[in-house]
């Protein structure tokens, strides 16, 4: 006989099966509120409000420049610069906030002023020392926010882009102050390509901002700081560009950097010209001596470019010199790069002779010669071959090694190739003198 459960467990059992055949229901948030961090909201983007609390700091400090520094420095502890440098920057340039096509934003006058003076375009006038002033206003707020810098270059981008909308006083200010930036390295001289926007080129006004630039540039420096923003802007190939592509002639080039009171800038541009041909001839030069074209062809490509930028012989020569020699991956051993560098120069001597026409150029080849020998090490005791196998391909005459050897050669290891030629040198002379006593028993 089964004993009979007690009740209690009884009713234990009961509510176990039913947990087990019933799903439990799930819980439902109904009317709950989640409570936020502080640290997770989202701050309302709000320039106009930054705008305002500036201008008020900037009202309060005047026309005292040293008083608008100090307040921008304690202001950042408290302003948020970091999420509206554009804006302040706006604000420090033009008065207020810029809106696209350089006006100034009229949100918020019913609540008060929407822009101010004390900025860039405001300032009492455009001289060089009253610009110093306020240029040095972003000097000093960039070098206590550090992170500004990056913001500074993108908003000049903008700035620069909307020239169109600005006055003609203002362009001048903001070009002054933008020197005494890129000469300062507060900021970089790239922005300026930035100005070759169509818009800006067409109306005059990308060449007008440059030329200003670079004016201020060398008034306050020297025109060594000009070459050097140009070239770090890289600019300095480009200067054409900045005139309407209708009117990109020699002629409105020089007029216009002249006009400017930039005289220099034709000269930077020639000498710029220059390297950008013996640049294209050394490109060709290269090109076909590694691809084993022809030595009548190359000298007819040579002569081609030469002719067409108009590139000084003794500059064809040093580029072909160049040109050939780095061809070879040359011996390392002294015995055997001898025998290789006059079989490879006896390929190219008729290229060498076809542009050493003048003393000059072979003097310069002469030279070139020399410098090499010295420089690669285990040229040292060719540099005599060389000379000779040149003589002997009439790319190198008597009167020019002789002139060499007397006072035209360089002074590396000079004292070591003297020596080499001296025999040689000997015998021309003794050739010479024969020749000479030859020619006047001719005569008689």
């Amino acid at each position: 006989m089964v004993a009979s459960l007690p009740r209690c467990s009884s009713l234990l059992v009961n509510t176990v099966v039913c947990c087990m055949t019933t799903k439990a229901e799930k819980p439902t948030l109904q009317g709950q509120r989640i409570k936020t961090r502080k640290r997770d909201e989202k701050a309302k983007y709000d320039p106009v409000g930054f705008r305002d609390a500036i201008l008020q700091g900037l009202s309060e400090a005047g026309s005292d420049l040293e008083a608008v520094n100090k307040y921008l420095d304690q202001a950042g502890s408290k302003l948020k610069y970091r999420t509206y440098g554009e804006t302040l920057f706006d604000i420090l340039i033009a008065g207020g906030i810029l809106t696209p096509g350089g006006g100034i934003s009229e949100d918020g006058i019913d609540s008060g002023p929407v822009r101010t003076d004390m900025c860039i375009f405001g300032s009492p006038d455009d001289s060089y020392e009253t610009l110093r002033g306020y240029a040095a206003v972003f000097t000093r707020l960039m070098r206590r926010y550090k992170y500004l810098e990056k913001m500074f270059y993108e908003e000049m981008k903008k700035v620069l882009v909307y020239l169109k909308g600005f006055r003609e006083g203002d362009r001048v200010r903001l070009a002054r102050c933008v020197a005494i930036w890129t000469s300062d390295s507060l900021l970089d001289p790239k922005v300026l390509t930035t100005l070759l926007q169509d818009h800006l080129v067409k109306d005059g006004l990308a060449a007008d901002f440059l030329c200003e630039v670079l004016l201020t540039a060398k008034n306050l420096r020297d025109i060594t700081t000009v070459r050097s923003l140009l070239r770090k802007a890289g600019l300095d190939s480009r200067l054409m560009e900045f005139l309407q592509a209708n009117k990109r002639t020699d002629e409105n080039f020089k007029n216009l950097f002249q006009q400017k009171g930039l005289e220099e800038i034709l000269g930077i541009h020639r000498s710029l010209e220059k390297e950008t041909s013996l640049k294209e001839l050394q490109t060709y030069l290269t090109q076909q001596v590694n691809e084993g074209a022809s030595v009548r062809e190359i000298t007819v490509g040579v002569q081609e470019i030469a002719k067409k930028n108009n590139i000084l012989e003794p500059q064809v020569i040093s580029a072909i010199w160049s040109s050939v020699m780095e061809a070879v991956e040359w011996n390392k051993k002294e015995e055997l790069v001898a025998d290789q560098a006059l079989k490879h120069l006896r390929v190219y001597a008729p290229l060498f002779a076809a542009n050493t026409q003048s003393d000059r150029a072979e003097l310069t080849l002469l030279v070139k010669v020399q410098e090499f020998c010295y420089d690669n090490m285990n040229f040292m005791k060719v540099f005599q071959k060389i000379v000779v196998l040149f003589y002997r391909s009439e790319v190198l005459s008597e009167e020019v090694i002789l002139k060499w050897y007397k006072d035209g050669h360089a002074t590396k290891g000079k004292s070591i190739f003297l020596d080499q030629l001296k025999k040689f040198v000997e015998w021309l002379n003794n050739a010479e003198e024969e020749s000479e006593e030859s020619e006047e028993e001719e005569e008689d």
